[in-house]
């Protein structure tokens, strides 16, 4: 008797055990879902199909309160009370099959039902007796309310809709919570029969469930006498309609790096829908021209959130690169960076906001920077250089700072696309010799807004992403944004006549062969960034940053809403000026923008960054022969004084440490590369020398051998054998001077000269 009862004991322990466990922790582990991505609100931007074919949405936790009602009225009245089986259906529905004398119901419960999708299994009555097991073990351990999400989640709609988010968005465009009693009440029919009763199948026998369900609704109730008599006058849908397709590109993206998940973006789908229908126009009006792609990027400076991206403006429109995402995709950079440099420096007192900067012709290694007007201003002020995206100066910034030193900076900023070594970019980095994204150069503008709105309080909610940040020093972001508001607009308006006008910190690029155009901008609320171009990488004369790009960049300015203005974050819709405490104070020099110095007669007081007091004081200013002069070296006083007829040229009556000649090409120890002709022939190279006084006679030899006078224009062309050579000129005063380089191979490339603005 013993051993029979522990035998009892055992079996109804093993059976509790299997009950208990008999249930998988995930009912739909193997289902694969589409990638659905919202905005920042969670309205749907765009959905990708499942890999099995179907639109299935990944599930939610709720359920719609109409779909629901009608849901339970329709499939299982009394859901909210049994526990899995309903013996009462169970009972009808034997006693109905054998009146029928064939299946004509099931009898299953909503959770049954669940049950049968999670398996998949045909419909026998063994699988039906499965089926009301788990049924109950699946009650015990979850709410009605989550039972009633998986049913919603994954019942069949029809075709390859599965899930009531899908069929709301396939059937009625819209998210299900907007859906009317009608259009309730017509999902809550589907599932019932998806293979035979749909929306473009048998529609009048849809139409009669449908207006039987909604009398049985209003007769328990749930909708009034007006409610019904609207939702019976709602038409059927006639054919799934197209999903949202938003944000195309970002869409893709999550695609790959999170497929079959449900993604929130910090899109803001408004704004991303009127981006997308302003790129779209300006996109149109380019193509006549031959430019077929157009990016751009919102991003908000206090979050470092992207609020709107068009990775390639009207991606329906069929053309070569239209599924390329611009936005992403590393691209010349052209000039975009000179800002990063320039603020650099400034922070590192290698250089004040107004220092003096070569702008002379210069030769390194082959390497020949322009100006995009191919002209040369001989000496010009640092920020000057800036606004007006002077090439030449900028290269000389960079010999300044060092390319390592430089691309060490830029990938701090976030600039990943930038994986060469130094030695492979060169001096051309600073040109568009480096490749970066409009998503990166969009970024690290924003952070340079947003470090210099970040307070000491960690007041600033996007502080956390700054961290590792280079730029940091709030007077030389300062400095830099004031010389960015000057970039001349494209309207041709004047910003600070007109208070309405906004007031933006901007930066054009054009790569080299008109290939990429660029403009990004900065307020202390948005960054907004545009580039302008041909995915394919061809170029198109006239495509530059200002042309373009710009005119997008301010249209895209327009169309975001101001907020409110705190002291912490702006004055008069710009950025506070900095604190005494930010910087140090010092008197510079006018002319040279350099720290003061003993000749120096105009000076005013400026708050600079900390490490603008080791910068030298001005070398410009001397007094010679008992005067203050202010006397460029001879190369930049050349150029200096065609652009600056104010500008006195001082000729020292005695010799003096300040030279009268100097040589414009070449350097000193450079390495010249003279190209052959398409006939094989040299063609020689020209030397290029500055004296104080054009008029002078100066006579030129090469390695002591007489080559010949110049007067007024100096400049001498020669053929020099490969090897070392050194030049030598004398003017008729008896004043010398020389150069040492060496003659390479011609069969060697020059590097090609790259032209930016």
């Amino acid at each position: 008797m013993r051993k029979r009862t522990r035998a009892v004991i055992a079996v109804c322990g093993i059976l509790i055990a299997a009950y208990l466990f008999c249930l998988p922790g995930d009912l739909f582990k193997d289902t694969c879902y589409s990638t659905v991505v919202t905005d920042r609100h969670g309205e749907l931007l765009g959905a990708r199909i499942a890999d099995d074919g179907q639109w299935r949405f990944p599930p939610t936790d709720t359920v719609p309160e109409k779909f629901k009602e009608a849901v339970i009225e329709f499939e299982d009245r009394w859901f909210p009370y049994h526990f899995g089986v309903n013996p009462v259906s169970v009972c009808r529905a034997a006693i109905g099959n054998i009146k029928a004398g064939r299946v004509t119901s099931g009898g299953s419960t909503i959770t049954m039902q669940v049950i049968r999708m999670s398996r998949g299994k045909e419909r026998t009555m063994g699988q039906k007796i499965i089926e009301s097991i788990l049924a109950t073990r699946l009650e015990l351990t979850s709410s009605k309310r989550r039972i009633l999400a998986l049913y919603a989640s994954h019942a069949p709609f029809g075709g390859n809709v599965v899930g009531l988010e899908a069929a709301a968005w396939r059937y009625f465009g819209r998210p299900p919570e907007e859906l009317s009693w009608g259009e309730s009440a017509t999902l809550a029919v589907l599932p019932n029969a998806p293979s035979y009763i749909h929306p473009g199948k048998n529609r009048d026998k849809l139409l009669d469930k449908r207006n039987r369900l909604l009398r049985r609704l209003h007769e328990r109730g749930k909708l009034d006498s007006l409610d019904l008599a609207l939702a019976l006058e709602e038409p059927l849908p006639i054919q799934p309609v197209a999903l949202p397709d938003d944000a195309f590109h970002l869409v893709e993206k999550y695609s790959k790096t999170a497929h079959g998940k449900r993604s929130r973006t910090s899109i803001d789908i408004h704004l991303q829908r009127q981006l997308q229908a302003l790129t779209g126009q300006w996109n149109s009006e380019f193509s006549m021209t031959g430019i077929n792609d157009l990016a751009a990027v919102i991003e908000d400076v206090a979050t470092g959130e992207i609020l709107a991206y068009v990775g390639n403006a009207d991606p329906d429109r069929v053309r070569p690169g239209s599924d390329v995402d611009i936005a992403a995709a590393p691209r010349s950079t052209g000039s975009i960076l000179k800002p990063i440099l320039y603020c650099s420096l400034l922070q590192d007192g290698e250089i004040l906001p107004n220092t003096l900067l070569p702008d002379i012709p210069v030769n390194i290694s082959g390497f020949s920077p322009q100006n995009f007007n191919k002209q040369f201003c001989g000496a010009v002020p640092a920020a000057e250089a800036l606004a007006r995206s002077l090439n030449v100066p900028a290269v000389h910034m960079l010999r300044r700072s060092g390319v390592p030193k430089f691309l060490g900076t830029l990938r701090d900023c976030g600039i990943r696309s930038l994986s060469r070594s130094a030695s492979d970019y060169g001096l051309s980095l600073i040109l568009g010799g480096g490749e970066a994204s409009l998503a990166e150069i969009t970024s690290t503008y924003s952070k340079m807004a947003a470090s210099y709105l970040c307070t000491d309080k960690a007041e600033f909610k996007g502080k956390g992403r700054l961290g590792g940040f280079p730029l940091t020093d709030k007077c030389a972001l300062w400095w830099t944004f004031d010389a960015l508001k000057e970039v001349a607009r494209p309207d041709e308006i004047d910003w600070r006549m007109i208070s309405s006008v906004h007031k933006v910190a901007w930066k054009t690029g054009t790569s080299y062969g008109f290939r990429d155009a660029w403009a990004v901008g900065v307020t202390p609320e948005y960054a907004v960034g545009v580039w302008v171009g041909n995915a394919e990488g061809n170029g198109v004369p006239g495509l530059t940053g200002a042309r373009t790009a710009g005119p997008v960049m301010f249209d895209i300015f327009n169309l975001l809403p101001s907020r409110e203005r705190t002291t912490a974050y702006s004055e008069n819709g710009w950025f506070l000026e900095p604190a005494p405490s930010d910087g140090i104070e010092a008197e510079v020099c006018r002319e040279s923008g350099c720290l003061k110095g003993p000749a120096c007669e105009d000076s005013e007081i400026l708050l600079l960054p900390a490490k603008a007091i080791a910068t030298e004081a001005c070398p410009y200013h001397r007094t010679i022969e008992g005067q203050n002069v202010f006397l460029l070296p001879p190369a930049m006083e050349w150029y200096y004084r065609q652009h600056h007829p104010e500008y006195a040229p001082f000729v020292p009556k005695e010799r003096s440490e300040w030279p009268l000649m100097e040589f414009i090409y070449p350097e000193s120890g450079t390495e010249i590369f003279i190209p052959r002709q398409l006939d094989g022939s040299v063609a020689g190279v020209t030397f290029n020398l500055a004296h104080r006084v054009p008029s002078a006679k100066v006579f030129w030899h090469l390695d002591n051998e007489y080559a010949g006078c110049t007067q007024y224009i100096h400049q001498m062309r020669m053929n020099p054998s490969t090897g070392r050579h050194t030049l030598t000129v004398v003017d008729e005063s008896g004043n010398t001077l020389s150069v040492s380089f060496r003659i390479s191979d011609g069969r060697k490339a020059f590097s090609p000269t790259l032209s930016s603005r």
